[in-house]
């Protein structure tokens, strides 16, 4: 009889297992996110032009310049992304979605995609008081991108922007500039 309430708590502990384990990632993957995303955020602020300063160097954008992304509030309350640039003289413009799945706990966390249903995670790290710089990056290490609504900064900007990045642990070595 002892033996037969040990299999059975063995089975639902078996059973409840995989319950568990996605409480604990979740409750890992938000406490990230509380940890890398702005605690206070202004969607409508947000909006409008951000021309890309540096970023690290991926596919999609590789070769790029005079990168910029427009936001546009939608009434729905997500925003349409319209995302720019020059490669090898021509211009090119992908269009996509962005959504702020948890605008009450993350602010600082939207959800971006440009494919079908596919969203990945748009992590605003730091934006001024004045919605004039931010820096961006994704629940990974993968990406950064420095946005300014003007196509450059000053000097003591950029540094201040690089100094923030690498104190949320991004390396600076990886950054590249962009030109506007």
């Amino acid at each position: 009889m002892v033996k037969n309430r040990q299999k059975k708590w063995w089975g639902l502990t078996l059973l409840c297992l995989p319950f568990l384990l996605c409480g604990a990632c979740k409750s890992s993957r938000e406490a990230d996110m509380e940890a890398a995303t702005v605690k206070h955020f202004d969607l409508s602020r947000f909006m409008g032009r951000w021309y890309e300063i540096a970023r690290y160097d991926h596919r999609f954008e590789r070769g790029m310049t005079h990168v910029t992304a427009d936001y546009i509030l939608l009434p729905d309350g997500t925003v349409r992304v319209v995302n720019q640039g020059i490669k090898k003289g021509k211009k090119k413009e992908i269009t996509g979605k962005a959504r702020q799945p948890d605008p009450d706990t993350f602010p600082g966390h939207l959800e971006v995609s440009f494919f079908l249903w596919y969203y990945y995670d748009y992590n605003v790290l730091y934006v001024d008081s004045a919605y004039q710089h931010a820096i961006v990056g994704s629940s990974s290490d993968k990406y950064l991108w420095i946005l300014s609504r003007t196509p450059s900064v000053s000097d003591k900007e950029l540094d201040k922007l690089l100094e923030i990045a690498k104190q949320r642990g991004y390396g600076l070595t990886r950054l590249i500039e962009v030109e506007q």
